[in-house]
């Protein structure tokens, strides 16, 4: 059956049970067969995550969708994730975002207006594109990635910003890191970049909120956003983890605040968190500074080797965008796509894939 492009929409008054649902996912699923690919980043509720045939990050995702010959990339993630699916998967594949809600506030933070204001003013004191190295975190939308492929900047990740601070620092004597401050933060910090070498751009004011001098002395400005998520886990948390169990690891994410990144044992990404507690010695017990879903997913596998896993922080903290993506949304997207009707397609405009795909490229050559 040929798949064409339909207007038809979600219809929550007919979206069923999660039980139903479960039924219509396998059953669509089955129809669909390997035209079609399922994608569940780690941060996913697990009642979708579930059915995703390939799980991890979003570049790595995107990475092994792209190997695949699936017609359709059903990615269970947000926005800024199927957009990096559609930039680097092949020409007949379709990126697919089951609900066009699940966004992220910290992408959201950044947009590509704020960030060619902050790029006109910073040429009033210098010239940025000869002083300065754009540098976007993967959480970010194609526009800004596309914006750094053409000011010669580049992407980096949770895992590789460290080497990617090294390449852009080579290139030029200053970065602008968005739109995570505390990624940019810890990177910075672990490459011996002094804290005063550091200023927060403030996107809501002029000038970023910082004066000529404060400007021309740094060497990192941190774009003034966040994770919604990881700025819930606080200092206390790990004193009050410390108290009660002196012989435990903390581990974080560096989307963490400074506070938190320093208090830790060990800092690093989702994929390190997985590795670090998959490898961990039986009896040991673990804080773990990151996104709800994954870690009680990590914590009911490794029950069974009598490693107990600790989400951070006393209070519920999941990716709230993220869990839009629900069983209903994908059941009915699967369904719609089985009968030949492509529905939430995320298409990045070939001018700016391009560049973003530039940007891309630049990343996955220095990683």
């Amino acid at each position: 059956m040929t798949a064409v492009a339909t207007p038809i929409r979600f219809d929550s008054a007919r979206a069923g049970s999660d039980a139903e649902c479960e039924a219509r996912i396998v059953a669509a699923r089955k129809r669909l067969g390997d035209r079609a690919v399922i994608l569940g980043h780690h941060y996913q509720r697990a009642e979708v995550y579930k059915h995703a045939e390939l799980t991890g990050d979003s570049l790595k995702l995107s990475r092994l969708a792209a190997q695949t010959e699936a017609e359709f990339i059903v990615f269970c993630g947000v926005h800024f994730m199927a957009e990096v699916a559609d930039v680097l998967s092949k020409p007949h594949q379709k990126a697919i975002l089951p609900d066009l809600s699940a966004g992220c506030s910290m992408a959201d933070m950044a947009n590509l207006r704020a960030v060619e204001r902050a790029w006109r003013e910073l040429a009033e004191v210098l010239d940025p594109d000869e002083t300065i190295t754009p540098v976007t975190y993967i959480n970010s939308a194609a526009d800004l990635k596309a914006f750094c492929g053409e000011h010669g900047g580049i992407v980096c990740t949770s895992s590789n910003a460290t080497n990617i601070l090294q390449w852009a620092f080579g290139r030029r004597e200053k970065v602008l890191f968005f739109p995570d401050q505390h990624l940019g933060r810890w990177t910075a910090h672990q490459m011996g970049v002094p804290a005063e070498a550091c200023a927060v751009w403030d996107f809501d004011e002029p000038m970023g909120g910082l004066s000529p001098e404060q400007i021309r002395k740094a060497r990192v400005l941190l774009w003034k956003g966040h994770c919604s998520v990881h700025q819930m886990f606080q200092g206390s948390h790990i004193e009050q983890f410390r108290a009660k169990h002196p012989g435990g690891t903390v581990i974080s994410h560096p989307e963490c605040s400074f506070e938190v990144c320093a208090a830790s044992d060990l800092v690093g990404s989702t994929e390190f968190i997985l590795n670090a507690i998959h490898a961990a010695e039986p009896g040991s017990h673990w804080l773990v500074g990151t996104e709800l879903n994954l870690v009680n997913r990590l914590a009911e596998e490794m029950k069974p080797q009598g490693v107990t896993v600790q989400f951070m922080s006393p209070m519920v903290c999941m990716c709230s965008t993220m869990a839009r993506i629900d069983p209903q949304h994908l059941a009915w997207c699967l369904e719609q796509l089985a009968d030949g009707h492509i529905v939430n397609q995320i298409v990045v405009p070939e001018s700016e894939a391009k560049l973003a795909r530039l940007a891309l490229d630049r990343m996955l050559a220095v990683s």
